[in-house]
């Protein structure tokens, strides 16, 4: 058992020990370290402000990735090298990716700037030289309300291109061997039986630990977890992070199936999805931003329960199973019976989700659509995803529809479903029937993203276009350019 939490600051270990459970890193760099060059804008992982970087050992790799410390509790950073912005410059000169910035002029007030030049930094280390596509994607978690963003794209590539010997490339050694230093085997546990934060190691420490405390609250990524602390002031006495435990991150293919470990990232899990289809990988790039990906997972957002998460209805679609662990039992149970009601699952107390397992199309037609205000980094309004099993005449032998912000919870079409089974894909009256089967399906609310009676009439119009797009095999009038050409070089 370990009493600290370790992990990597300018080329030295910090040990910490008595902190309180929901401290974040935002807040132990400003007021502790006196770190302020890292800034607090929203509070809840959308404005980038306080980006800084995190670098772990994965597979013996060392790799970079943008994180949300406003959000993102001080325990999650064990066994990682933590970057902030003041530690870019060395020996008087500025990092190349400082250095673009300037020659740019991608800076007026300077606020949002710091969080802009470390999600520029994980971009740097990949060593890529990623189109401006790739260059967006890295900047849609960083607002900034002044600059404008095309001096800042400019600066980007102005860096990229001349990747260098900067004081990170020329260390990348010896970090890893100070972070493979720091790994071991060990449970972490900070605090007492009545306040504390918790890391165990291996799923049967986890098992043990959440029955003895099934109070406590589990932390995966705390993208969601994160805003209880900032927004709502939550007191969360017992904290269990699930990020050292052995094995939940697993990534398993076999049998014609996908089986996603619970701590799985969604950056990662957007490898694995998106190799199912090419929808399914476009929902995962607009699946939040950088630093959501990169500390969010697939445990934690099915776990969550929101009626709005995108990744559930389209694991619905697919046919999903869901896995959890209580003690020494195990079960499985279909994705869509896992939710119950707003914000309340078929989970008992000091059960946890294990993991999730999905088959692969194989031959099925897969839609995902998601609509939202914002195209990037935005909650969706109406998020449906749909799957249809094909006769070889055309007809649906099988459909499986599901949708996200239409009712209090993640939740199958079943009445549209029966409205097209049996159907030709092409019959335009099944298709209205089955749009029409909707409003016995669900019954939206209206709030702040969508009024009742906009969700009901997207909802039909995107289950009319997936029908469509896979009737006529033409999606030109219902796709952007690029997006449609990636879609006809999978099919």
């Amino acid at each position: 058992m370990r009493r600290t939490i370790r992990f990597l600051r300018r080329n030295e270990t910090v040990e910490v020990g008595n902190v309180e459970p929901r401290t974040t890193l935002l807040d132990w760099l400003r007021l502790t370290e006196r770190s302020t060059g890292t800034k607090e804008g929203c509070g809840e992982g959308d404005c980038g402000a306080c980006t800084v970087v995190l670098r772990r050992l994965v597979d013996g790799r060392l790799v970079s990735e943008p994180v949300n410390a406003c959000i993102l509790l001080l325990g999650q950073v064990d066994g990682a090298e933590v970057l902030t912005v003041e530690d870019l410059a060395a020996d008087g000169r500025l990092h190349p990716v400082q250095q673009a910035m300037v020659e740019r002029h991608g800076s007026q007030c300077g606020f949002c700037t710091p969080g802009i030049v470390m999600s520029l930094l994980a971009l740097y280390e990949t060593g890529e030289a990623p189109d401006r596509q790739g260059v967006t994607d890295a900047l849609a978690g960083n607002l900034c309300r002044c600059t404008g963003y095309r001096p800042i794209v400019a600066a980007a590539f102005d860096a990229l291109g001349r990747i260098e010997a900067d004081p990170f490339a020329q260390r990348r050694q010896q970090v890893a061997k100070a972070l493979a230093a720091l790994r071991d085997q060990a449970d972490v546990f900070v605090g007492d039986e009545r306040s504390f934060f918790a890391a165990p190691a291996s799923t049967d420490a986890l098992a043990r630990l959440y029955l003895g405390h099934p109070d406590a609250t589990l932390v995966a990524g705390a993208t969601d977890v994160g805003l209880w602390v900032t927004k709502a002031l939550a007191d969360l006495p017992k904290i269990i992070w699930l990020g050292r435990v052995a094995g939940l991150d697993a990534v398993a293919e076999e049998h014609g199936t996908l089986t996603l470990g619970a701590t799985v990232t969604l950056a990662r899990a957007r490898e694995a999805l998106g190799a199912l289809d090419p929808d399914l990988d476009e929902l995962m790039r607009r699946f939040g931003s950088q630093q959501v990906r990169a500390s969010g997972t697939v445990g934690g957002n099915i776990a969550n329960g929101s009626p709005i998460g995108d990744l559930a209805p389209a694991l619905i679609a697919l046919g999903a199973t869901l896995h959890l662990r209580r003690g020494d039992g195990r079960r499985s149970l279909p994705l869509e019976d896992f939710f119950l009601d707003y914000r309340k699952q078929d989970r008992q107390p000091g059960e946890f989700v294990t993991g999730v397992t999905v088959r692969k199309p194989a031959g099925r037609h897969v839609r995902v659509f998601k609509v939202t205000k914002r195209f990037d980094e935005d909650i969706s309004a109406v998020m449906g995803a749909f799957c249809f099993d094909l006769a070889d005449n055309g007809t649906v032998r099988e459909a499986r529809i599901a949708y996200g912000g239409m009712a209090g919870i993640p939740k199958r079409a079943r009445a549209a479903e029966v409205a097209l089974t049996g159907a030709a894909i092409d019959d335009h009256a099944a298709a209205e029937r089955a749009a029409a089967a909707l409003d016995a399906d669900f019954a939206p609310l209206t709030d702040h993203r969508a009024s009742a009676a906009y969700r009901r009439r997207v909802a039909g119009n995107l289950l009319m276009k997936a029908l469509m797009e896979i009737a006529t095999g033409d999606d030109a009038a219902t796709r952007l350019i690029a997006h449609r050409e990636v879609r006809h070089a999978a099919e």
